[in-house]
């Protein structure tokens, strides 16, 4: 088990609501399972950390049915409430945004500056870059590193979070910077430290290089969902960029396709941008509506039988 799942389970027993822990096992149903969900946001949780309390309550009562405690999971059909708050959203730099911040960093500590660049060339999570090692940095067929672990800050090292290696690519941008960073080292070796060797941490390196006034209000994730955004920029096809970021989905993949607008998206502005097309013919409705209006009466008249008309305001035929 890992160390993080085994904290959110021991948080159970402190989060679940007195009501409920009142109850016996067996009287515990969807309602109130529902109902601690929201206490909880209503106590200012996440939704993030709700949904790991669920996950923690259903281990339980999933343990419940194993041990004939009771005879269902209540956890099962009941959902996490949806959040009202705005989701975090993604803000990937630019090519030449990522050079212009890259300078910036570099002016503050060089060494730093080459790891954050490789971040955002290869979309490494952060956990994943701190546990790279130099073992990992291949040639062949093509320069790349081999994602096969991550290690959070006071975690142990585990799998990724796929459970899933993959291979990322090394661009020609990053390549001499992680040759670099191998040179010397045994292949045991963290591939991507501190200039002193040591290993990455997220607050020493954030106030190293002055992060709140360098990155432009971003997050340290964002260098990952940068990577994605230069590969398909650059026409690299989206099943080989979920590959290179580990996504389990396609659909996960397509939000940067979302972002970054499509071929159809271009060609569309093409066409408003074209100014040899020039702007639509409004149609004239009063003229449309006044031809109809004379098409339709001399049909009607030329339509009309012979003797049936009127005049000198008399019938001029039968009088049936």
């Amino acid at each position: 088990m890992a160390a993080k799942t085994y904290r959110s389970d021991q948080a159970l027993q402190r989060l679940v609501p007195t009501s409920m822990q009142a109850m016996q096992v067996g009287a515990v149903s969807e309602r109130e399972v529902a109902r601690s969900f929201e206490t909880l946001i209503q106590r200012g949780l996440s939704e993030r950390s709700v949904i790991r309390y669920r996950a923690s309550l259903s281990t339980f009562f999933a343990w419940c049915v194993r041990e004939k405690a009771v005879v269902r999971n209540p956890v099962t059909a009941a959902k996490v409430p949806r959040s009202s708050e705005e989701p975090t959203e993604m803000r990937p730099w630019t090519e030449a945004e990522l050079e212009a911040t890259y300078d910036r960093w570099k002016a503050r500590d060089p060494h730093l500056a080459d790891a954050l660049l490789v971040l955002g060339w290869t979309g490494m999570r952060w956990g994943e870059a701190r546990s790279v090692l130099v073992e990992d940095v291949v040639g062949i067929p093509t320069p790349g590193l081999l994602v096969r672990r991550s290690q959070t800050e006071g975690g142990a090292v585990k799998a990724t979070k796929g459970r899933r290696g993959r291979r990322v690519p090394v661009a020609d941008r990053i390549l001499p910077i992680v040759q670099r960073m191998a040179d010397g080292k045994e292949p045991t070796d963290l591939l991507i430290t501190t200039g002193g060797g040591a290993q990455l941490h997220r607050t020493a390196v954030l106030r190293t290089v002055k992060w709140d006034q360098t990155a432009g209000g971003r997050r340290i994730h964002d260098l990952r969902h940068t990577a994605a955004c230069l590969w398909l920029a650059r026409g690299v096809d989206p099943g080989t960029v979920q590959a290179w970021m580990g996504h389990e989905s396609i659909a996960t993949t397509n939000r940067y396709l979302h972002f970054l607008g499509t071929s159809a998206d271009q060609a569309g502005l093409d066409r408003l941008n074209d100014p040899s097309r020039g702007p639509a013919t409004k149609p004239d409705l009063e003229s449309e509506a006044s031809d109809r209006l004379r098409r339709s009466t001399r049909e009607a008249v030329r339509g009309a039988p012979a003797g049936r008309g009127y005049a000198g305001g008399k019938r001029d035929g039968p009088p049936w």
